[in-house]
């Protein structure tokens, strides 16, 4: 099977570091700029993340099946990157703007809708967008290949959001409202751009583009019966969930926890660098085993990792929290690049099945199941530090506070990432099962051709 150029494997990966750039930003830094310089409440933040996601619940399986509906000169996909782009970047920039409000009211219901605004435009573009990895190639292992592109630009895109935003911002204090919209500027047009350059720089297949448009229903029902679609979702729901939980919560950790807001940088750095140095070894994990295996192998080395944190408090030495990142960053390399990798090898048994093919709404359901978690369980996070005590900006928090943030940061995340490889032991589709599945499908395209 031909191989996909290496130029549009960068080009392709780098649409999805502002993504990660946007996604990472809203995870780690949104709920403490709510609670320490806008000045909600945690609960009151909560629900504002909690009906703001809880809209993806529609605006997800739309925007996908519509995406999977759409022909044009420049393919199915691709011209929702075009015109999406900018207004997707624009608003991630208001999200960070405090209005001249006073109540606890007027600002959930400002912050709220922002939110909403943002998920549907950042939809409009993320959902066309994962979608074309299915269709840039066939090949299972070239898939694992443009999935460590796309991974290592996220990841890229993790490490710099993790860095660069408490370089502009200062600290997240009251006086520097100004300096948060500036920084939401700022990462908002840096992440509009890359995918002008994935508009220019891809093709999509003409053969998918003369295939007869999808009906909503019929989409729904060949994602749920399509086992391995539902189990690679359902791995990717529990990794994720995992990621989110702890993204969202380990600024607190680190500034009450360890008592190291100072080393934040250095402690990102150390994840995600070595996320990014072994993005090559789950590549190859993947090509000399296959990706069920090496998801099992990286998943659960990640779980005993996180568990390990539990032990670091603030007398603990420096060396042994950068060792823990370190192993840390291992996990957080196979979470990026195999939930991803095993999603599209569904859509040609899907195809093969149903003589269609319904990218948009299959990634547009994965990311669906991950935001409905996440509208749960983030919300639920910060509801744990109300719950425990916490105090915003306090030099001190209670005992019951740190507490609650080790449980959000070790166990309950651990206990996710089990969650994830029990239903990878009986993931069902191995790359012979593959490679079988493209051979039928390859024979029935082309006597649908000669007929």
């Amino acid at each position: 099977m031909k191989k996909l150029p290496a130029l549009t494997k960068i080009i392709y990966g780098f649409g999805d570091i502002g993504f990660s750039m946007t996604g990472t930003i809203i995870a780690a830094y949104f709920p403490i700029f709510l609670t320490d310089i806008v000045g909600i409440t945690p609960a009151v933040a909560a629900i504002a993340l909690f009906i703001g996601k809880s809209w993806d619940y529609i605006n997800d399986p739309l925007i996908g099946h519509i995406s999977d509906r759409t022909r044009t000169r420049w393919g199915r996909r691709r011209p929702f990157l075009l015109f999406g782009a900018l207004p997707y970047g624009l608003i991630f920039a208001f999200l960070w703007w405090k209005p001249p409000l006073e109540s606890q009211l007027a600002l959930v219901i400002f912050y709220t809708l922002m939110f909403v605004l943002y998920d549907a435009a950042g939809t409009f573009v993320s959902m066309p967008y994962f979608s074309l990895t299915p269709e840039l190639t066939e090949d299972y292992d070239e898939r694992t290949s443009l999935t460590g592109y796309r991974m290592f630009f996220s990841i890229v895109g993790g490490l710099i959001s993790f860095v660069v935003p408490m370089m502009i911002i200062g600290k997240m204090s009251p006086e520097n409202a100004g300096n948060v919209f500036r920084m939401g500027l700022i990462f908002g047009l840096a992440s509009a751009i890359p995918l002008y350059f994935v508009f220019f720089g891809t093709r999509e297949k003409p053969i998918f583009k003369r295939m007869e448009r999808p009906k909503l229903w019929e989409s729904f029902k060949a994602a749920l019966q399509n086992r391995p679609f539902v189990f690679s979702a359902i791995i990717y729901l529990f990794t994720w969930t995992s990621m989110h939980v702890i993204e969202a919560n380990l600024l607190f950790y680190i500034k009450y926890v360890v008592q190291r807001e100072n080393m934040s940088e250095v402690i990102m750095a150390a994840i995600f660098v070595t996320a990014i140095i072994s993005l090559p070894l789950w590549n190859w994990m993947s090509n000399k085993f296959n990706k069920r295996l090496a998801y099992i192998y990286g998943i659960a080395f990640w779980a005993v990792v996180q568990m390990l944190l539990i032990t670091v408090t603030a007398s603990s030495s420096l060396a042994y929290l950068l060792s823990l990142c370190v192993l840390a960053g291992l996990g957080v390399g196979a979470a990026h690049v195999l939930p991803w990798a095993m999603i599209p090898d569904a859509i040609e048994v899907d195809e093969l099945k149903t003589g269609e093919r319904h990218e948009g709404m299959f990634y547009s359901l994965v990311t669906l199941l991950g935001k409905v978690t996440n509208s749960i369980a983030v919300p639920l996070a910060l509801a744990v530090l109300d719950f425990s005590g916490y105090i915003p900006n306090a030099d001190v928090q209670p005992a019951s506070t740190l507490t609650g943030i080790r449980l959000v940061v070790g166990p309950i995340p651990a206990a996710l990432l089990v969650g994830g490889i029990v239903f990878a032991i009986f993931y069902p589709l191995s790359r012979d099962e593959y490679h079988q599945v493209v051979h039928e499908l390859e024979t029935k395209r082309q006597s649908t051709l000669e007929s």
